[in-house]
């Protein structure tokens, strides 16, 4: 199949996903077309089968902001033309939805179809929005295939939106094969020199994160116990959280890495991931600090109960509860042992459920799906 991605390129979990997906349906054989205004952030090696389209935006003294959104459609269009693409596939509803709407109607009378991800924000923060509500509805429907990457957001949007149509749910996934507890442990000396657990974070590090959150857990569990934090990651709250790093004193234990491409060879040497969101629809990072053996300590919101199962491979605790993350913590870190048995159940799961060996096959089988019901119509009118 001959296959469009539009995502956002930039640090966030939609636009991972989306990368990680093109890159492994370029691997099974498809030919892959990004279609965004930067590179995504893990397109870090191009092959035969994966060529990006940049988007380029006019700016005239009359807009206030490019209009994107058209600039967008209009190369989405562009490039089915010129490579005769069987469908497109668009992450995050805002604007991406809209814009492929607006392709498959230019391209009338040949059928160009779409099919829109839910990936989280985009349908309980900016979708949700008054503003965007009536059109992010609108754009749903009119998707040809719908899915959404947990089961929570899935139920979300149909209550929100009041939704009629089908959403499948096909999760987010992890090449097991790159992601796995590092054979060699070297790196840890990098953070951990006398042997120290560490504790890791990733993210896009914006409010709904709750980094500051993460520090403060491990700022209580310093003061039992030393240990190391990494900061996998860059956004909005990064200046908070070096701001109390530096008033707790722990600058010497806590490590800001900043963006970063190959995160699994970083989080193939932790011993323990913090996620202490106030939101998440599923939480990727999670799944690939599982795939890594890391146990992972998660606030009990949105998806994450889908991903991580309390007291098997990771504990839950209610948002901004920093004593209980803590205190879970504690319980995973001063019993080495314990620790490295949840991490071997964090991977046996990761393994069960979110391979991309068994997910790539679901949207391949979903295309297929779309495209055989877009042609019918077709075939009926002839």
């Amino acid at each position: 199949m001959k296959i469009g991605i539009t995502c956002y390129p930039t640090y966030g979990g939609s636009g991972v996903v989306a990368t990680e997906l093109g890159i492994e349906l370029a691997a099974r054989g498809h030919d892959v077309h990004f279609i965004s205004y930067a590179v995504p952030i893990r397109l870090n090696s191009m092959n035969d089968r994966i060529t990006f389209h940049e988007v380029e935006i006019a700016t005239y003294p009359l807009f206030d902001h490019p209009p994107y959104t058209l600039a967008l459609a209009t190369k989405m269009l562009e490039v089915a033309e010129e490579v005769s693409l069987d469908l497109l596939h668009v992450h995050y509803a805002i604007p991406h939805s809209v814009s492929a709407l607006l392709a498959r109607l230019m391209a009338a009378p040949r059928r160009l179809p779409f099919i829109t991800t839910l990936h989280g924000t985009d349908i309980t923060l900016v979708g949700s929005d008054r503003s965007y509500l009536p059109i992010t509805r609108f754009s749903i429907e009119q998707s040809d295939g719908v899915t959404a990457i947990s089961n929570y957001l899935r139920e979300t949007t149909i209550r929100e939106f009041e939704i009629r149509r089908p959403i499948d749910v096909i999760p987010n996934f992890v090449n097991c094969d790159l992601y796995k507890r590092a054979e060699d442990q070297s790196l840890r000396k990098r953070w951990a020199k006398n042997g120290e657990p560490i504790l890791m974070h990733l993210s896009n590090f914006r409010p709904v994160k709750r980094i500051t959150d993460a520090i403060e857990i491990f700022a209580l569990v310093r003061e039992k116990m030393p240990a190391k934090l990494v900061m996998i990651g860059d956004g909005p709250d990064r200046g908070a959280a070096e701001y109390l790093v530096r008033r707790k004193k722990l600058s010497k234990d806590v490590c800001f890495l900043g963006k970063q491409d190959r995160v699994h060879e970083i989080l193939g040497v932790g011993d323990l991931f913090l996620l202490p969101s106030d939101s998440e629809s599923f939480g990727l990072a999670a799944l690939e600090a599982m795939a890594c053996e890391m146990p992972v300590l998660a606030t009990n919101v949105g998806g994450l109960p889908e991903v991580v199962t309390h007291g098997v491979d990771g504990f839950l605790f209610e948002p901004r509860d920093v004593n209980a993350g803590a205190q879970y913590a504690l319980g995973i870190l001063s019993r080495a042992d314990h620790g490295r048995e949840m991490g071997r159940m964090a991977r046996v799961n990761a393994r069960a459920r979110y391979c991309s060996n068994d997910i790539i096959p679901r949207y391949e089988a979903y295309y297929e799906k779309i495209l055989g019901a877009a042609v019918a119509p077709a075939a009926a009118a002839t």
